[in-house]
């Protein structure tokens, strides 16, 4: 938890962005696995109720009333029942003083405030809920079907909390560069770990057990496997063969829940073969040319073509594409290899804010989405970067034998694509790099001190290292 004065500070602050009416901020309830005593753990808050409040104890949520000038927390005290199997915790106005609320009520108490405020015809702010409980919650509060709800959530409450949210205040670098050396020892011990033989399943878990360990949980699913061609690839029981690439996307939270999110891909033998290397050098090229143009009032958007547009040059020199680069581009021919986008904006979440919606987060009234062209609809960002923004930077390139097979099929881009050599590449799996940038007054910079191996040289020379 950060000081009191940074809480009543953001909360100052959404109210004069937000102007009028009653914010109510859902915080998280715990989740039963398979029963209600045995739940999902660790307990994940809501990442803008933690931002605004602070507190992350399941079955509180937080009232700002803009118009009357008061704040509450609501919540209740825990029983004797739960003291005996759980200890104690702090009582609910303990945990509003910590963060500078000056008001308490119990639970019960929500359904009044909710429902004088309909009465008073008063705006009542809330940010589109995703889970179950939350919006059954909504529905008994506001009498809003769950399948309006979405729609029914407060836009210049949203347009708020992404505006203070996308700007990374110096705490929160600290805590962003704390989740980085933790990561920086998950992806460090799977390239360790890589050799044939060991499981997927064994070099994921012991990655999760470090995140718990040094933090409070993986910053989501570690992604381990050696079909890097598939995007969520989990981690199964199969061994690490020879010959094979390992990709690995994993990333933790700290204990006040901020993320990293990094990919290494390694070779299980040790070295990269020539076919490997090849198609490496062009992720790593596409990697640090993000690098290396990203700044306040760049499009991120022009990042991502520029990227598409080097992947393009590269693989027709390797004949796996062909005709004018840009009319590939155009065509959407570059996302047979690169099927996602160049990154997301990564803070509290993983994806930050990706619950408002992306359309609202990673766009604006100047940049808007392509949601129709395949690869370039997966692009979670393209408004113009500011001092402050975290993103992710992450080309990769795959070769997936079931859109080889429909691209091919269809004739879709055969113009661009030379799909007889693409054929021998069906058993390559993928590659990608991922890291996380701070964008800074006059450019960007790594987030993280120490940098996770990623040069071709350099990740041979860490795996052959005896410590």
């Amino acid at each position: 938890m950060f000081s009191k004065e940074t809480y009543v500070s953001r909360r100052a602050e959404l109210k004069k962005l937000v102007k009028s009416g009653i914010i109510v901020l859902f915080g998280n309830n715990g989740s039963p696995a398979n029963f209600p005593h045995n739940g999902y753990h660790p307990f994940r808050q809501d990442s803008s109720f933690l931002y605004y409040f602070g507190q992350n104890r399941d079955g509180l949520v937080g009232i700002i009333d803009i118009d009357n000038n008061t704040e509450t927390l609501i919540g209740d005290d825990i029983s004797i029942d739960d003291i005996v199997w759980y200890g104690s915790v702090d009582s609910i106005r303990d945990m509003a003083d910590q963060v500078g609320v000056a008001n308490t009520a119990p639970m019960k108490a929500l359904a009044t405030i909710c429902h004088d405020a309909l009465r008073q015809k008063r705006t009542v702010h809330f940010l589109p809920p995703y889970r179950s409980d939350i919006k059954i919650q909504i529905f008994d509060l506001l009498g809003i079907h769950p399948n309006q709800q979405k729609e029914s959530a407060s836009m210049p409450l949203i347009q708020a909390v992404v505006k203070m949210r996308s700007v990374k205040t110096d705490e929160e670098i600290e805590e962003l560069e704390r989740a980085a050396v933790i990561g920086y020892k998950m992806h460090t011990t799977a390239m360790k770990m890589c050799r044939p033989g060991v499981t997927e399943k064994e070099i994921a878990g012991v990655l999760d057990g470090i995140a718990n360990g040094l933090g409070s949980m993986v910053s989501f699913p570690t992604i381990l496997t050696q079909h890097g061609e598939i995007q969520h690839g989990s981690p199964s029981m199969a061994k690490l063969q020879a010959g094979k690439l390992m990709l690995c996307d994993a990333g933790a939270e700290t204990v006040n829940n901020y993320c990293s999110d990094n990919t290494r891909t390694t070779p299980v033998s040790g070295h990269f073969d020539q076919r490997q290397l090849e198609i490496y050098s062009i992720v790593e090229a596409c990697h640090d040319y993000a690098l290396s143009v990203a700044k306040p009032g760049m499009k991120w958007w022009d990042v991502h073509f520029g990227v598409c547009r080097l992947i393009t040059e590269r693989l027709k020199e390797l004949g796996l594409m062909k005709g004018d680069t840009d009319e590939a581009v155009a065509a959407g021919a570059h996302a047979m290899f690169m099927v996602h986008g160049l990154g997301h904006m990564m803070g509290m979440d993983v994806h930050d804010m990706e619950s408002f919606d992306q359309i609202n987060v990673g766009f604006d009234d100047e940049v808007r989405p392509n949601l129709e062209q395949f690869g370039t609809n997966c692009l979670r960002m393209g408004r113009r970067l500011q001092e402050g923004f975290v993103v992710t930077d992450e080309p990769g390139i795959y070769f997936i034998p079931a859109l080889i097979d429909d691209w091919k099929a269809s004739g879709h881009c055969k113009e661009f694509i030379n799909f007889d050599k693409l054929e021998t590449y069906k058993d390559f799996g993928g590659i990608r790099i991922e890291d996380d940038l701070l964008i800074t007054k006059d450019g960007c910079r790594f987030i993280g001190k120490d940098r996770i191996p990623y040069h071709p040289k350099d990740v041979e020379a860490f795996i052959a290292r005896e410590d």
